[in-house]
């Protein structure tokens, strides 16, 4: 099967269905296994200085940016807009799929999707589930997302010449983000990279127009 190729709705389905289930399923064990094994702010090196687990967390969107400068305002407005965003991106899913787009498109909207669902459940369900951060005590939706992928390819300070920041600390790829926004990157990049050989059909797909009727058929009905 081509990454291009048109794919037919039943298998685009089984391939959708088992992209958003599996990422989930490997999303909620790291960040689990996290939660409840490290303790905030602790580091576990995986390959050297460059790549390691930091574990800390967040209330904004991937890679710790955040909304409205944070708070619970931000914060639960960015969490209800994910839901609205995740339930929109099912239905965008469903049309492309009926429409029989091709394997790379489902593919990659599937891993946006999953990811995308995956910091949805940390925001909805991580505030009761566990104690939260700082003596923090959030309700549904006001969970905090785990994040614990670190990794800086470089640090140092940077040299005198160079304008605005010279001579400061410097780390390439500070951001600590989570398989979740790994998802969303991949699934976003693919799209980009891939972007000459298929179309991302429009979102008017979503809400597609019944034919119009043949006024001629009704008269001669009747």
């Amino acid at each position: 099967m081509s990454f291009f190729n048109n794919i037919a709705p039943k298998k685009a389905w089984t391939i959708a269905l088992s992209v958003v289930f599996v990422g989930l399923i490997i999303d909620q064990i790291i960040k689990v296994y996290v939660k409840t094994h490290f303790v905030y702010g602790e580091t576990y090196p995986l390959l050297g200085d460059w790549f390691k687990i930091y574990f800390i967390e967040n209330d904004g969107m991937a890679y710790g940016i955040t909304l409205f400068g944070g708070g619970k305002v931000g914060k639960l407005f960015l969490t209800f807009f994910r839901i609205a965003v995740s339930i929109f991106g099912f239905f965008y899913l469903k049309a492309m799929i009926r429409e029989k787009s091709p394997f790379g498109l489902i593919f990659s909207i599937s891993l946006i999707l999953t990811g995308a669902i995956g910091n949805i459940i940390d925001s909805v369900f991580y505030g009761v589930i566990f104690d939260d951060i700082n003596g923090y005590v959030a309700s549904w939706f006001e969970g905090h997302v785990v994040d614990m992928f670190y990794a800086p390819l470089w640090e140092g300070v940077l040299p005198e010449w160079i304008p605005f920041s010279g001579g400061e600390h410097f780390v390439f790829f500070a951001p600590i983000w989570n398989f979740a926004d790994a998802c969303i990157t991949v699934g976003v990049a693919t799209l980009l990279i891939a972007r000459n050989q298929f179309e991302l059909p429009s979102v008017k797909i979503v809400f597609p127009k019944k034919a119009a009727k043949d006024p001629s058929s009704e008269d001669s009905e009747g």
